[in-house]
């Protein structure tokens, strides 16, 4: 919610402004109103609302001397001005002053609707920016730059830490107008379409372990919630971001919707990845078949997470690769991170059935042949398919299915035909159409993401900034 106060000397003025505007279907929120300017600017310089409604001339000091005072502060307000007709210069001042709009007393009812959802829209950008600097910020050693754009990590006092990170079903994002926690205490910021970041400190532990109210979430369209650990180092808020993720990532693994606190569990999970990398390398085939079918099933039975999948990944990989180097160079086994894993593989099952087909590929490939006339016609279909379809989710095990050709055959096609594997070659398509709507449109950057296939705005920064060595907000500055 923007936070908005009301100041005029008219007490009558202030209620026909409170009453004439739908306020919060528009996403703002009343949280002060004024008839004494010296009383608005105490409020002004402690709280900093969003948006300012004031009266041009009042006792004392003007409108336009309270929007001066507020920039010389570099207090980060905007505002609106309301005179009589008879200031009606002074309107036009105040906007060469930087005021987003004006309006005469009495408001029109006509015009209420389209002044506050033009305000909205205002600060519907005005946030996104805000949210990818942050964003950017919050990843950099140098925290300089986080404390400039935001005073919400102020070092004045010893704060502990906690992020939690909420995944809708849509994006209408009804948790927007809720209270789990001090709202003064919280910074929210967008992660994409359906995926908001909110960063809770305080300076007492126990608020953080004990008082954040979850039930409220009882209802609402939502995914997932994931829960860091505590911090009183704000410098590691990159790896609270992560863990946090990782446990919202727990919908990756059984597809039901929860608060998830993240809780690493590799004691639990080694032995039995121990146990499937010597059977490989024993070319157990059998064997092989009957642990990576298990694989679903122990996971679910441990209450394993993210990071556990993560470390089977890599982990499988590393084993497969190293003892079958010929066999798989040509196969996209490389290793990733938690959100690469979420990109590539619809659900932990799929990520399973793609490590059995190599299995399978790997006992089968004596005496196996392949008629590669008919799978190059269903592999050019499939490329067309993927230039046409990037801004979709694209699992590789779906379109196998489609266009018929085994997952790791399509591997080995990918590689052998365009030089590329399947990831690396939807990641270059989405991120050349990112690159030209950056240059062509006005398109904010979260809707750029999501028009190319990201619907996480977090994980497109980085892929972005993996391809062209520039974030997207400092590739459309250029």
């Amino acid at each position: 919610m923007y936070s908005v106060i009301i100041i005029d000397d008219e007490p009558w003025a202030i209620k026909g402004i409170k009453n004439v505007f739908n306020w919060e279907k528009y996403g703002f929120e009343i949280t002060g109103t004024f008839t004494s300017v010296h009383k608005a600017i105490e409020f002004i310089n402690e709280e900093c609302p969003d948006l300012i409604f004031t009266d041009i001339r009042m006792p004392e000091i003007s409108g336009l001397e309270l929007m001066r005072m507020t920039k010389e502060k570099e207090l980060d307000a905007e505002f609106v001005v309301v005179s009589g007709f008879a200031e009606f210069a002074y309107a036009q001042e105040a906007l060469r002053y930087g005021a987003l709009d004006y309006f005469l007393k009495p408001i029109d009812i006509d015009m209420a609707d389209p002044l506050i959802e033009k305000l909205s829209l205002h600060f519907s950008k005005k946030r996104s920016v805000r949210n990818n600097l942050i964003l950017e910020a919050l990843t950099l050693p140098d925290k300089s730059e986080l404390n400039r754009l935001t005073p919400f990590f102020d070092r004045s006092s010893d704060d502990y830490f906690r992020v939690l990170i909420l995944y809708s079903n849509s994006e209408n994002k009804e948790h927007k107008n809720l209270n789990f926690f001090d709202r003064k205490q919280t910074l929210e910021i967008d992660f994409g379409s359906r995926k908001t970041l909110y960063i809770l400190k305080s300076d007492q532990k126990s608020e953080l372990e004990h008082d954040l109210d979850y039930t409220i979430f009882e209802g609402l369209d939502i995914k997932a919630i994931g829960i860091s650990s505590i911090s009183t180092n704000y410098e590691q808020m990159a790896k609270l971001i992560k863990e946090a993720d990782l446990a919202a990532s727990q919908i990756f693994l059984n597809e039901e919707k929860g608060v998830f606190v993240y809780e690493p569990k590799f004691t639990v999970v080694k032995p039995f990845i121990d146990e499937i990398s010597t059977i490989i390398q024993e070319n157990k085939f059998d064997e092989m078949e009957y642990s990576i079918e298990r694989v679903v099933d122990f996971f679910r039975q441990n209450h394993l997470g993210m990071g556990e999948v993560v470390y089977l990944w890599n982990q499988v990989v590393s084993v497969l690769v190293g003892t079958y180097y010929e066999e798989l160079k040509d196969m996209e086994l490389d290793f990733l991170n938690y959100a690469e894993l979420k990109e590539r593989f619809e659900n932990f099952e799929s990520l399973c059935s793609f490590l059995y087909d190599i299995l399978i590929y790997i006992k089968q490939l004596n005496g196996h042949t392949v008629n590669e006339g008919d799978i190059n016609a269903y592999f050019s279909q499939m490329v067309k398919y993927i230039d046409t379809h990037y801004q979709s989710r694209l699992y590789l095990k779906d379109l196998s299915a489609k266009f018929y050709i085994n997952q790791v055959y399509c591997c080995q096609f990918f590689k052998k035909n365009l030089g590329k594997t399947f990831s690396e070659y939807v990641t270059e398509l989405r991120v050349k159409k990112a690159c030209e709507l950056l240059k062509h449109t006005e398109l904010s950057i979260e809707e750029v993401a999501t028009k190319v296939g990201y619907f996480d705005y977090y994980y497109f920064n980085k892929v972005f900034k993996k391809q062209c060595g520039i974030t997207p907000t400092k590739f459309r500055k250029s």
